[in-house]
Protein backbone atom coordinates (compact mmCIF):
# COMPACT_ATOMS: atom_id res chain seq x y z
CA UNK A 1 0.00 0.00 0.00
CA UNK A 2 1.51 3.51 -0.81
CA UNK A 3 1.53 6.05 1.64
CA UNK A 4 -1.28 8.67 1.15
CA UNK A 5 0.24 11.84 0.27
CA UNK A 6 -3.30 14.29 -0.04
CA UNK A 7 -6.88 13.45 1.52
CA UNK A 8 -9.41 15.73 0.78
CA UNK A 9 -12.61 15.26 1.97
CA UNK A 10 -15.97 16.20 1.56
CA UNK A 11 -14.57 19.18 -0.19
CA UNK A 12 -17.21 21.88 -1.42
CA UNK A 13 -16.35 25.94 -2.59
CA UNK A 14 -18.94 27.94 -3.04
CA UNK A 15 -18.76 32.03 -4.61
CA UNK A 16 -20.71 35.17 -4.24
CA UNK A 17 -22.13 36.65 -7.19
CA UNK A 18 -24.15 39.33 -7.42
CA UNK A 19 -27.40 37.72 -7.61
CA UNK A 20 -26.82 34.65 -6.21
CA UNK A 21 -24.65 31.83 -4.83
CA UNK A 22 -22.46 29.44 -7.10
CA UNK A 23 -21.68 26.02 -5.52
CA UNK A 24 -18.73 25.35 -7.99
CA UNK A 25 -17.10 22.19 -5.93
CA UNK A 26 -19.63 19.43 -4.37
CA UNK A 27 -18.25 16.89 -1.67
CA UNK A 28 -14.99 16.20 -3.37
CA UNK A 29 -13.51 13.35 -1.68
CA UNK A 30 -9.97 12.34 -3.37
CA UNK A 31 -6.85 10.38 -2.10
CA UNK A 32 -3.71 11.09 -3.65
CA UNK A 33 -0.75 8.33 -2.50
CA UNK A 34 2.77 9.52 -2.54
CA UNK A 35 4.52 9.78 -5.29
CA UNK A 36 1.05 9.86 -7.74
CA UNK A 37 0.54 11.85 -10.38
CA UNK A 38 -3.31 12.37 -10.68
CA UNK A 39 -4.83 14.86 -13.79
CA UNK A 40 -7.68 16.59 -13.35
CA UNK A 41 -9.85 16.81 -16.23
CA UNK A 42 -13.53 17.96 -17.38
CA UNK A 43 -15.34 20.49 -19.43
CA UNK A 44 -14.59 24.37 -18.95
CA UNK A 45 -15.95 25.95 -15.67
CA UNK A 46 -16.42 22.67 -13.66
CA UNK A 47 -13.62 23.38 -10.70
CA UNK A 48 -10.36 21.75 -11.60
CA UNK A 49 -8.53 24.88 -11.16
CA UNK A 50 -10.54 25.71 -8.54
CA UNK A 51 -9.88 22.48 -6.32
CA UNK A 52 -5.95 22.86 -7.18
CA UNK A 53 -5.96 26.02 -5.68
CA UNK A 54 -7.59 24.75 -2.22
CA UNK A 55 -5.11 22.19 -2.16
CA UNK A 56 -2.51 24.45 -2.87
CA UNK A 57 -4.09 26.43 0.34
CA UNK A 58 -5.02 30.07 -2.02
CA UNK A 59 -8.68 29.57 -1.64
CA UNK A 60 -10.41 28.02 1.64
CA UNK A 61 -13.40 25.34 1.14
CA UNK A 62 -15.65 23.18 3.61
CA UNK A 63 -14.54 20.03 4.74
CA UNK A 64 -11.22 18.78 5.66
CA UNK A 65 -7.90 19.07 3.29
CA UNK A 66 -4.72 17.29 4.76
CA UNK A 67 -1.20 16.66 3.30
CA UNK A 68 0.63 14.69 4.94
CA UNK A 69 -1.78 14.13 7.28
CA UNK A 70 -2.22 17.45 8.68
CA UNK A 71 -4.96 20.09 7.92
CA UNK A 72 -3.55 23.03 5.69
CA UNK A 73 -3.81 26.54 6.66
CA UNK A 74 -2.21 28.49 3.62
CA UNK A 75 0.17 28.02 0.56
CA UNK A 76 3.45 26.06 1.93
CA UNK A 77 6.47 25.57 1.00
CA UNK A 78 5.72 21.95 1.02
CA UNK A 79 3.68 22.45 -2.22
CA UNK A 80 4.84 24.49 -5.38
CA UNK A 81 2.68 25.76 -8.19
CA UNK A 82 3.02 25.79 -12.14
CA UNK A 83 0.85 28.48 -13.32
CA UNK A 84 -0.79 28.71 -17.16
CA UNK A 85 0.93 32.40 -17.37
CA UNK A 86 4.41 31.65 -16.53
CA UNK A 87 4.55 34.40 -13.39
CA UNK A 88 8.45 34.73 -13.33
CA UNK A 89 10.23 37.90 -12.20
CA UNK A 90 10.44 40.03 -15.50
CA UNK A 91 13.30 42.16 -13.99
CA UNK A 92 15.06 39.18 -12.80
CA UNK A 93 17.10 36.57 -15.05
CA UNK A 94 17.01 32.64 -15.09
CA UNK A 95 19.46 32.61 -13.05
CA UNK A 96 17.95 34.61 -10.18
CA UNK A 97 14.20 33.90 -10.71
CA UNK A 98 15.39 29.65 -9.78
CA UNK A 99 16.87 30.92 -6.88
CA UNK A 100 14.67 33.64 -5.55
CA UNK A 101 12.96 31.28 -3.68
CA UNK A 102 16.02 29.11 -2.02
CA UNK A 103 17.39 32.41 -1.42
CA UNK A 104 14.60 33.85 0.57
CA UNK A 105 14.73 30.96 3.07
CA UNK A 106 18.23 31.44 3.90
CA UNK A 107 20.40 29.75 1.14
CA UNK A 108 24.02 31.23 0.94
CA UNK A 109 24.57 33.11 -2.85
CA UNK A 110 27.17 30.32 -3.21
CA UNK A 111 24.25 27.57 -2.62
CA UNK A 112 21.63 29.40 -4.39
CA UNK A 113 24.15 29.78 -7.54
CA UNK A 114 25.29 26.06 -7.56
CA UNK A 115 21.34 24.95 -6.96
CA UNK A 116 20.32 27.43 -10.21
CA UNK A 117 23.32 26.45 -12.27
CA UNK A 118 22.16 22.31 -11.54
CA UNK A 119 18.09 23.12 -12.74
CA UNK A 120 19.25 25.34 -15.62
CA UNK A 121 21.17 22.10 -16.42
CA UNK A 122 18.30 19.77 -16.05
CA UNK A 123 15.84 22.01 -17.91
CA UNK A 124 17.80 22.02 -20.81
CA UNK A 125 18.43 25.92 -20.62
CA UNK A 126 22.22 26.24 -20.54
CA UNK A 127 23.79 29.24 -21.82
CA UNK A 128 20.27 31.14 -20.83
CA UNK A 129 21.16 31.66 -17.23
CA UNK A 130 21.59 35.16 -17.75
CA UNK A 131 18.91 36.16 -19.78
CA UNK A 132 15.86 37.78 -18.65
CA UNK A 133 12.03 36.33 -19.68
CA UNK A 134 11.26 38.81 -22.15
CA UNK A 135 14.64 37.28 -24.29
CA UNK A 136 13.21 33.71 -23.71
CA UNK A 137 10.35 32.06 -26.05
CA UNK A 138 7.15 30.60 -24.48
CA UNK A 139 8.76 26.76 -23.88
CA UNK A 140 11.42 28.47 -22.15
CA UNK A 141 10.05 30.67 -19.70
CA UNK A 142 7.60 27.74 -18.74
CA UNK A 143 10.78 25.46 -18.29
CA UNK A 144 12.27 28.04 -15.86
CA UNK A 145 9.04 28.21 -13.83
CA UNK A 146 8.89 24.64 -13.42
CA UNK A 147 12.65 24.85 -12.59
CA UNK A 148 11.63 27.53 -9.95
CA UNK A 149 9.75 25.41 -8.66
CA UNK A 150 11.94 22.24 -8.18
CA UNK A 151 14.13 25.08 -6.24
CA UNK A 152 12.11 24.85 -3.57
CA UNK A 153 12.10 20.82 -3.68
CA UNK A 154 8.21 20.92 -2.47
CA UNK A 155 6.65 17.40 -2.09
CA UNK A 156 3.58 18.60 -3.90
CA UNK A 157 4.00 19.23 -7.48
CA UNK A 158 0.48 21.52 -8.50
CA UNK A 159 0.25 22.27 -12.15
CA UNK A 160 -2.70 24.56 -13.17
CA UNK A 161 -2.91 24.25 -17.23
CA UNK A 162 1.04 24.74 -17.20
CA UNK A 163 1.34 23.73 -21.05
CA UNK A 164 -1.89 25.54 -22.14
CA UNK A 165 -0.68 28.44 -23.81
CA UNK A 166 2.45 26.72 -25.90
CA UNK A 167 2.66 25.56 -29.53
CA UNK A 168 1.66 21.91 -30.27
CA UNK A 169 5.95 21.18 -30.61
CA UNK A 170 6.80 23.31 -27.80
CA UNK A 171 4.02 21.68 -25.69
CA UNK A 172 4.92 18.23 -27.25
CA UNK A 173 8.73 18.78 -25.66
CA UNK A 174 7.69 20.23 -22.54
CA UNK A 175 5.05 17.02 -22.22
CA UNK A 176 8.28 14.71 -22.31
CA UNK A 177 10.30 16.97 -19.73
CA UNK A 178 7.35 16.70 -17.12
CA UNK A 179 7.58 12.88 -17.55
CA UNK A 180 10.54 12.83 -17.15
CA UNK A 181 11.15 14.63 -14.30
CA UNK A 182 8.50 13.04 -12.07
CA UNK A 183 9.97 9.67 -13.34
CA UNK A 184 13.66 11.02 -11.70
CA UNK A 185 12.35 12.45 -8.69
CA UNK A 186 8.79 10.85 -8.10
CA UNK A 187 6.98 13.40 -6.78
CA UNK A 188 3.53 13.95 -5.81
CA UNK A 189 1.71 15.61 -8.60
CA UNK A 190 -1.68 17.33 -9.06
CA UNK A 191 -1.83 18.31 -12.58
CA UNK A 192 -5.27 20.36 -14.67
CA UNK A 193 -5.57 19.70 -17.74
CA UNK A 194 -8.35 20.31 -20.82
CA UNK A 195 -5.76 17.93 -22.99
CA UNK A 196 -7.05 14.23 -22.41
CA UNK A 197 -4.10 12.83 -24.87
CA UNK A 198 -1.70 14.99 -22.39
CA UNK A 199 -3.29 13.65 -19.69
CA UNK A 200 -3.08 9.67 -20.36
CA UNK A 201 0.70 10.48 -21.80
CA UNK A 202 1.72 11.92 -17.97
CA UNK A 203 -0.27 10.42 -15.53
CA UNK A 204 -0.64 7.39 -13.99
CA UNK A 205 -4.42 8.21 -12.85
CA UNK A 206 -7.12 10.45 -14.23
CA UNK A 207 -9.95 12.08 -12.35
CA UNK A 208 -12.74 13.12 -14.46
CA UNK A 209 -14.74 15.90 -12.81
CA UNK A 210 -18.37 16.54 -13.75
CA UNK A 211 -20.68 19.75 -14.92
CA UNK A 212 -20.92 22.34 -12.35
CA UNK A 213 -21.03 21.45 -9.21
CA UNK A 214 -17.70 19.69 -9.81
CA UNK A 215 -17.72 16.17 -8.32
CA UNK A 216 -15.53 13.67 -9.18
CA UNK A 217 -17.68 11.22 -11.32
CA UNK A 218 -15.05 8.70 -12.81
CA UNK A 219 -11.56 7.61 -12.28
CA UNK A 220 -9.12 6.06 -14.91
CA UNK A 221 -5.77 3.68 -14.07
CA UNK A 222 -3.43 4.38 -16.61
CA UNK A 223 -0.48 1.74 -16.38
CA UNK A 224 1.99 2.04 -19.48
CA UNK A 225 5.75 1.21 -20.16
CA UNK A 226 6.63 4.77 -19.55
CA UNK A 227 10.21 3.17 -20.43
CA UNK A 228 8.99 3.55 -24.32
CA UNK A 229 9.39 6.14 -26.77
CA UNK A 230 6.43 8.54 -27.15
CA UNK A 231 5.82 6.91 -30.56
CA UNK A 232 5.49 3.78 -29.01
CA UNK A 233 3.47 4.89 -26.38
CA UNK A 234 0.72 6.95 -28.46
CA UNK A 235 0.69 4.14 -30.80
CA UNK A 236 -0.37 1.71 -28.60
CA UNK A 237 -3.33 -0.27 -28.05
CA UNK A 238 -3.76 0.67 -24.72
CA UNK A 239 -2.73 4.16 -24.39
CA UNK A 240 -5.92 4.49 -27.57
CA UNK A 241 -8.22 2.66 -25.18
CA UNK A 242 -7.92 4.98 -22.29
CA UNK A 243 -8.19 7.79 -24.30
CA UNK A 244 -11.17 7.02 -26.04
CA UNK A 245 -12.53 5.90 -22.68
CA UNK A 246 -11.45 9.23 -20.92
CA UNK A 247 -12.31 11.40 -24.30
CA UNK A 248 -16.25 9.75 -23.94
CA UNK A 249 -16.26 10.56 -19.93
CA UNK A 250 -15.54 14.42 -20.63
CA UNK A 251 -17.91 14.66 -23.50
CA UNK A 252 -20.61 13.32 -21.57
CA UNK A 253 -19.99 15.93 -18.79
CA UNK A 254 -19.69 18.75 -20.90
CA UNK A 255 -23.02 18.08 -22.61
CA UNK A 256 -24.38 18.45 -18.64
CA UNK A 257 -22.94 22.04 -18.23
CA UNK A 258 -25.06 24.59 -18.41
CA UNK A 259 -25.38 27.10 -20.71
CA UNK A 260 -23.81 30.24 -20.15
Amino acid sequence: MMQEKISLKDVSKAYDTRSTEVLALDRINLSVADGEFVALVGPSGCGKSTLLYIVGGFLDAEGEVLVNGAPIDGPGVDRGVVFQEYALFPWMTVRKNIAYGPRQRGMTDADCNNLAARLIKLIGLDGFADRYPRELSGGMKQRVAIARMLAGDPEVFLLDEPLGALDAQTREIMQDELLRIWLNNKKTVIMVTHDVVEAVFLASRICVMSARPGRIVKEFRVQLDRGRSREEIMLSDEFNRIRNDVWLAVREQALLMPKQ
